[in-house]
């Protein structure tokens, strides 16, 4: 019976079922040793000694992805053959643990909840605070309708790399797939911009998370349509129309995808004027022509249902698939 209940709870789907389960009841707490935390750190300290020895350009950022890659697979998984080898059970933990720490769905919502309060009570400045919680464009000039769907817009791509796409990898590379998405959309929120510090160093890394969320963003369209055509008030025929016609409005050859289904499962225009560091970066909508502008308190009610259900959707297929099928991951825990 103990070596049942063991390969039981080994399965990668019941080590989803619980990853999953205590990201919705937890959320991700906040606390210095996060493992998302220290790859962070980690990062940082490649970046400076890098950068102390002039290579700071391309091949600098090059061998920061691969130090970065490296040391964090190891680690990770030096730490799980320890546990395991006291008791399987202490490895079991340390998985669940990990898993749990890259999926980041509840917080996700519980932010956009607090915008939709403060919309709700027309506090502006709480509402802009808020959202600067969210996203890194300027919030000066917002007003309420910007913030309602610059929080829709967060929401939305953030399913896809802070859900879909860990689902997705955990499927067929287990946990140290999911570890090995997040070092590389870590090196991307760090270190991936377009500016005169990060255009080369940070090339290697933003071009290797586009590559990774390729397939993801993609079936997060699928999946947001599919879930629209389910949930009252939303419309699963236009979500999965206006994905497809407008995702390539965005710069980024994968964030169109889920904002511009959400939009079109909400039947409300998102994106519009996005200013950064004082300069316009863009002014372009996502949606159909004719729906208005902007996102209410309901609207992000909404699409936080919409996202729950969608996340939810995917996690149903992904633990299916891994229990029906017999399929394990390659590297599972």
């Amino acid at each position: 019976m103990k070596i049942e209940f063991a390969e039981i709870l080994m399965h990668p789907a019941t080590i989803l079922t619980f990853i999953f389960g205590l990201d919705l009841l937890f959320g991700d707490p906040v606390y210095r040793l996060h493992p998302v935390r220290l790859i962070g750190k980690l990062l940082t300290c490649y970046e400076n000694r890098l950068r102390k020895i002039g290579l700071d350009g391309k091949f600098g950022g090059i061998l920061l992805v691969l130090l970065l890659l490296a040391s964090s697979l190891v680690i990770a998984g030096s730490v799980f053959y320890l546990l395991a080898s006291l008791h399987w059970s202490l490895g079991w933990l340390w998985s669940v643990y990990l898993g749990w720490s890259f999926l980041a769905l509840g917080d996700l919502l519980q932010h956009a909840k607090h915008v939709a309060t403060a919309i709700k009570d027309a506090d502006l400045a709480e509402a802009k605070r808020q959202v600067g919680m969210l996203v890194g464009r300027d919030t000066k000039q917002m007003d309420l309708a910007a913030c309602g769907r610059a929080a829709v817009e967060s929401v939305s791509e953030n399913l896809n790399d802070g859900v879909i796409a860990p689902l997705f990898y955990f499927c067929f590379f287990g946990i140290p797939g999911m570890l090995f998405f997040k070092v590389v959309s870590t090196l991307d929120s760090m270190v991936g911009y377009r500016n005169e510090r990060y255009q080369d160093f940070g090339w290697c890394g933003a071009r290797f998370d586009d590559l990774l969320s390729w397939i993801p963003a993609r079936l997060s369209w699928l999946l947001l349509s599919g879930s629209a055509a389910l949930l009252p008030g939303l419309s699963g025929k236009n979500a999965f129309r206006v994905g497809w016609q407008d995702y390539a409005k965005l710069p980024s050859p994968n964030a169109g995808w889920s904002e511009a289904t959400a939009a079109g499962a909400l039947k409300i225009k998102l994106c519009g004027p996005v200013w950064r560091e004082g300069k316009l970066a863009h002014d372009y909508w996502l949606g159909s022509p004719d729906d208005r502008e902007g996102a209410t308190y309901t609207d992000i009610q909404l699409m936080n249902k919409f996202a729950l259900a969608t996340a939810l959707l995917g996690a149903l297929i992904s633990g299916s698939c891994l229990w029906f099928s017999g399929f394990i991951p390659f590297f599972s825990t």
